[in-house]
C-alpha cells in the first residue's frame, strides 16, 4: 500500500520559490557591489581580481538563483495518486423517472 499523502510532502509554492530565488540573487548582487567598491579602493592585482569578480558574478548569480535542484533537507515522498478499484458487481444503475 502506498504512503499517505500530506500537505507537508508538497512542493514549495511559486511565491515561496520566488522569494528564495530573489534572496539568493540579492545576496550575490550585494557581494558584487562589495567587489566594485573594493576594486575602486585597491590597486594592482587585487584590483583586477575584484573587478573580474564584479564582471562575472551576475552570470553565476543567475545560475545559482535559478537552480532547480532538490532541497537536501527535503525528505518528503512524492505525491502518488490513490488507486481506486470498484468491482463490477458493486455498480448499480438507478433509473429515476
Amino acid at each position: 500500500m502506498a504512503k499517505r499523502q500530506s500537505a507537508t510532502s508538497l512542493e514549495l509554492s511559486p511565491d515561496e520559490e520566488r522569494k528564495i530565488r530573489m534572496r539568493k540573487y540579492t545576496i550575490a548582487m550585494s557581494v558584487r557591489m562589495v567587489c566594485i567598491v573594493a576594486g575602486v579602493f585597491t590597486t594592482g592585482v587585487l584590483m583586477w581580481i575584484f573587478f573580474a569578480l564584479a564582471i562575472f558574478l551576475p552570470y553565476f548569480a543567475v545560475i545559482i538563483a535559478n537552480s532547480q535542484g532538490s532541497n537536501p533537507k527535503d525528505n518528503s515522498t512524492k505525491i502518488v495518486a490513490p488507486a481506486v478499484s470498484i468491482p463490477a458487481s458493486k455498480i448499480r444503475i438507478v433509473d429515476e423517472e
